[in-house]
C-alpha cells in the first residue's frame, strides 16, 4: 500500500468529488439524497478477510452508495462501481437486504406486484438494465406458493439493476451526466422498494 499511497490518496479524492457532484445531482430528483455527504456514501479500500481464504487487505476497487440514511441506512439507493479493465459498473435497488426487510419488500411484491412489473418491464429500462438480478431461493419462500404470479421476484434474495460501463466511458468528462441519468432512471424501482421499507426505522 505505501508504495501506490501517493495514487490511492489521488484516486481518492477524485472519487470524493465525484461523489459530491453525484449527492447534488440525486438530490435534484431524490431529496434524501441531498442530506449526505461523500463520507456517508463511499466505501473504504480495506477488505473483511475475517471469512475468506482471501487474504489480500485491500480492495481493487472504490465505490459509493446514495441512499437515504447512507450506506449503512438499510435502504434502496444508487451505486457507482469503480474498478480498472472495464469492470465499472452503475447499479440500483437493494443488495442483501436484511431479514426483516427482505420479508417487507416480499410482502409488498405479493401486494403491489403488477406495479413492479411496470417498473422493470418498461422498455428504457430493460434497455438500460436489463432483468432484474440477484441471488435466488431454489424453493418459494415460506408462506408463498410456488404458482404465485411473481413468485421470480418473491425468490430474489437481492433485487439490483445493473448497467455496465467501460474505462473509457468512466474517463469522459461526462461522466458524472452520464451516471445521473442513469440513477434518475433508477428512482421508480428504489421507489417501489424503499415505500416497503420506510416503516423500519
Amino acid at each position: 500500500m505505501e508504495a501506490n499511497k501517493a495514487v490511492y490518496q489521488e484516486s481518492r479524492h477524485t472519487l470524493l468529488q465525484v461523489t459530491e457532484q453525484l449527492i447534488q445531482g440525486i438530490g435534484k430528483f431524490d431529496h434524501d439524497i441531498a442530506l449526505l455527504t461523500p463520507a456517508n456514501c463511499i466505501f473504504r479500500i480495506n477488505r473483511d478477510i475475517r471469512f475468506t481464504k482471501d487474504k489480500s487487505p485491500y480492495k481493487s476497487n472504490m465505490g459509493a452508495y446514495f441512499a437515504k440514511g447512507g450506506k449503512t441506512g438499510g435502504y434502496a439507493g444508487y451505486y457507482l462501481h469503480l474498478q480498472p479493465n472495464n469492470q465499472s459498473f452503475i447499479a440500483g435497488g437493494m443488495y442483501e437486504p436484511s431479514a426483516e426487510a427482505l420479508k417487507k419488500i416480499r410482502q409488498e411484491i405479493d401486494y403491489n406486484g403488477d406495479k413492479l412489473e411496470l417498473i422493470v418491464e418498461d422498455k428504457r429500462f430493460k434497455e438500460l438494465f436489463g432483468k432484474l438480478q440477484g441471488e435466488s431461493l431454489q424453493r418459494p419462500p415460506k408462506g408463498y406458493n410456488a404458482d404465485h404470479p411473481h413468485i421470480d421476484w418473491l425468490k430474489l434474495k437481492t433485487f439490483i439493476a445493473v448497467h455496465p460501463v467501460t474505462d473509457v466511458i468512466v474517463a469522459n468528462q461526462d461522466f458524472i451526466d452520464y451516471t445521473l441519468k442513469l440513477f434518475e432512471a433508477l428512482v421508480p424501482l428504489n421507489q417501489f422498494l424503499n415505500a416497503a421499507l420506510d416503516d423500519l426505522e
